[in-house]
């Protein structure tokens, strides 16, 4: 076999954003993660809302009105091919 092809198995500590901090071994020395098992509403029985609404709202505010643009700009070039007399033939 090879030497020094697997990467080294040492101790690492897992610290969550509540402030929680494990300790287990992997070949990463430190780790950051944003939820565990202290905070994560299924383990603790609490529901915390999340503003996912603002978000859609402020994404439909930004892009929402694309469709109604691209429906008018049909509109405009039909009625500019609707006004323009045909052509008859002599």
């Amino acid at each position: 076999m090879k030497e020094e092809l697997h990467p080294e198995y040492q101790t690492t500590t897992i610290t969550c954003t509540c402030g929680t901090v494990f300790e287990t071994r992997s070949t990463v020395s430190s780790l950051q993660i944003g939820i565990c098992m202290t905070c994560h509403p299924f383990f603790t029985g609490e529901q915390k809302f999340v503003d996912t609404a603002g978000r859609v709202e402020k994404f439909k505010k930004r892009f929402g009105g694309t469709q109604a643009r691209r429906a008018s700009k049909k509109v405009e070039t039909t009625e500019a091919a609707d006004s323009v007399p045909a052509e008859t033939e002599a």
